[in-house]
């Protein structure tokens, strides 16, 4: 076992504002499984079972519109359960749902499987990671400094 150090969340809380729609109001808000888990999970608000076909997308409801704080996001992530067992993933994963958003958080997934899933209400679907947001300045310049590597892409550093 690692003895590694533990940050209490506690002491730096950051207060995400939820406002619960209609269709949404006896879902459970997002949680953490676990002590440890970096995500929490999100649950399917869709108003009876949805059927997603092999290679079928879907937009599913969570009945829930976030306020989050400038100067961070909220990452959508694949639950690696679904993922795993029926093929089931984000579609644009990580998803961002930026701090200026305030319409209902939708997860775009994909039935990438064999078999049709059927997801129901209330059933986990993805999970939410909080995360601080960086933003760059970009300047256009004549040239570029040279690395080793140079434009080498796409397994150019080789398999191993």
């Amino acid at each position: 076992m690692y003895d590694l150090p533990v940050v209490d969340q506690r002491l730096f809380p950051v207060e995400v504002r939820i406002l619960r729609l209609p269709h949404g109001a006896d879902i459970e808000l997002p949680s953490y499984a676990t002590d440890g888990a970096a995500g929490a999970d999100v649950r399917c608000a869709e108003e009876g079972p949805l059927t997603i076909e092999p290679g079928q997308r879907a937009a599913v409801a969570t009945g829930l519109i976030f306020e989050i704080p400038l100067g961070w996001e909220i990452q959508v992530r694949p639950r690696s359960g679904l993922a795993w067992r029926q093929g089931l993933t984000v579609v644009n994963a990580p998803g961002t749902i930026d701090s200026d958003y305030r319409g209902e958080v939708k997860v775009l997934m994909v039935n990438l499987g064999s078999e049709v899933v059927v997801v129901e209400r209330g059933d986990r679907v993805a999970q939410l990671v909080f995360a601080p947001v960086n933003r760059a300045t970009y300047s256009e310049v004549e040239a570029l400094s040279e690395t080793d590597r140079a434009e080498g892409g796409f397994g150019s550093t080789g398999r191993a």
